[in-house]
């Protein structure tokens, strides 16, 4: 009996959404850093072992500021996914509870489709009295919610996890061939990644104004040829990005190679230049040129 449905994993930014999902791949596909609003648009993780095939649904972190295209773009991506699954695995920080998190739980129950609270970073927590005032308001919120604490980093939980979900999953065929592990291209996580690079690279001096548009894609038997722009929308943010005499880019570019070798198992010739691109982030028809809202 095959079963197969699709799984949103929702939360403020920065709980730990891409981490969880990663590692319930057992591989990594979604960028991760600690800055907020790493992910940006919806990305399908499938998970297929025996006759089961979960396809888990990385959400952009939901949020308050709207002032923005971009911010709007994010916005729409987690609450269509809310929308569209069979299951939703609603992350949240073991002892905090923000604004931000009363905005995704007001989307949340105003879905009819299960909930499981994952109540991540488990491992940070020292003292297990915190927790329970905590399991308790999520209790009285989400009277028919499932509560897994869990470790997204550590892995801990994450096979409970599991199975509470599969309790959700439908009857039916497999969406996926069972070897795939994303909807998304190689020349999209070539992007991604560099885009990683930057925010991990630049803390808080990180411009949120940063995207990533791939020219070239050559992929050949010895090797691959890769050119990218990194995008901004100020003088001062390319001067950043680039560091003193092309030192930040470079390792920038270190960096992003090596994993895009480990990736495409292949050498990588990547080739990046920043380029100031005004209002980008603001301008609908510039986001859907780069790949928002597709």
């Amino acid at each position: 009996m095959k079963r197969c449905g699709y799984v949103a994993i929702v939360g403020r930014p920065n709980v730990g959404k891409s981490t969880l999902l990663n590692h319930l791949l057992g591989q990594k596909i979604s960028i991760t850093s600690r800055k907020p609003q790493t992910t940006r648009q919806n990305m399908l993780g499938i998970k297929t072992e025996g006759d089961s095939q979960l396809v888990f649904v990385d959400t952009p972190g939901l949020h308050d500021n709207q002032s923005k295209a971009i911010n709007r773009s994010m916005n729409r991506a987690a609450e269509s996914a809310i929308r569209d699954v069979d299951v939703i695995v609603f992350v949240v920080d073991r002892a905090i509870w923000t604004e931000a998190d009363e905005k995704v739980a007001q989307e949340v129950m105003k879905s009819n489709t299960p909930v499981i609270i994952a109540l991540n970073k488990l491992d940070r927590l020292e003292n297990k009295a915190v927790l329970l005032p905590h399991l308790r308001m999520l209790t009285e919120r989400f009277p028919e919610a499932r509560l897994i604490p869990v470790s997204a980093l550590q892995g801990q939980q994450l096979a409970q996890l599991e199975r509470a979900i599969l309790q959700h999953i439908p009857e039916g065929v497999h969406f996926f061939p069972d070897d795939q592990i994303t909807d998304r291209s190689q020349r999209y996580m070539v992007a991604e990644i560099i885009r990683e690079k930057i925010t991990r690279q630049l803390g808080a001096e990180l411009p949120y104004e940063v995207a990533v548009e791939v020219e070239e894609f050559k992929p050949s038997e010895k090797i691959c040829h890769i050119s990218a722009l990194i995008l901004v929308e100020r003088d001062g943010q390319k001067k950043i990005i680039i560091g003193e005499k092309g030192s930040r880019l470079k390792k920038i570019g270190q960096q992003a190679r090596l994993d895009m070798e480990r990736m495409l198992e292949s050498k990588v010739m990547l080739n990046l230049w920043v380029k100031v691109r005004r209002g980008w982030s603001d301008d609908d028809r510039a986001l859907r040129s780069l790949g928002y809202d597709d």
